[in-house]
């Protein structure tokens, strides 16, 4: 087994809860182990006692964690508010650091494609939230935007070259954007909500750097903001 430090990570920025304890990063890292329940996006009842389970399961004790690592969003509210707000309180109580990580770059994680990667999120109020992503030489997924929510179309208007669409605002506007991309969308269907095996790989980085969250200002990226905007802007452009 990987000697990693092991990190709890987990997301409810949608209506599936992902748990899971990692090992490493996306490029060796392992999964302990992991659980995904669907709650209707409350996930109040049933987070911590999948939690004990999960560390039960792996025969690990809270006090053989390094970090907590949690899906700051965006999404929904609720389910940001509930998972924070649980983070938090275990970090505190066991003395443990707190790393954040955006739920649209765990789907961005999970994304191996050559071409632009957008990662969409249902917002409802017909938006979405999106973010733009490349896979570098090396393998590793970079953002090239930042976060932000709009209209599908107005999202559609942006995208001038191949992209491969993840997330479960891909598969809601699925009829939009097939129309408005045509042959330039690359539709990944099996990918729509966030794993917490990518949040706890995305946080083997920032425990490395000390890069923690202050667990008493912390707090979800709801991102639904009247100035969001999408400046798209390659990181792999020639140096």
């Amino acid at each position: 087994m990987s000697t990693a430090p092991a990190i709890l990570a987990f997301d409810t920025a949608t209506s599936n809860c992902s748990i899971a304890v990692t090992r490493g990063d996306l490029a060796e890292g392992k999964v302990v182990g992991s659980v995904s329940f669907d709650s209707g996006v409350t996930h109040s009842r049933r987070l911590l006692g999948a939690i004990d389970w999960l560390l039960q399961t792996t025969e690990l004790d809270i006090a053989d964690l390094a970090a907590l690592a949690v899906g700051t969003g965006p999404g929904s509210f609720t389910g940001l508010r509930i998972g924070m707000a649980t983070a938090k309180g275990l970090a505190h109580g066991q003395g443990l650091p707190l790393i954040g990580i955006s739920s649209l770059d765990a789907i961005g994680a999970s994304v191996h494609s050559a071409r632009l990667i957008c990662v969409i999120m249902d917002a409802r109020k017909k938006e979405v939230y999106c973010c733009f992503y490349r896979r570098t030489p090396g393998g590793r997924t970079v953002r090239c935007s930042e976060p932000a929510v709009m209209a599908p179309d107005e999202l559609a208007g942006l995208i001038r070259e191949p992209v491969s669409l993840a997330g479960s605002g891909a598969r809601l506007y699925y009829d939009l954007f097939n129309e408005l991309l045509g042959e330039a969308a690359d539709f990944l269907p099996s990918i729509l909500a966030p794993e917490a095996k990518h949040t706890g790989f995305l946080a083997s980085e920032p425990l490395a750097a000390g890069d923690f969250l202050d667990i008493g200002s912390a707090a979800p990226d709801y991102v639904r903001s009247s100035d969001a905007q999408l400046n798209l802007v390659s990181p792999l452009s020639k140096r």
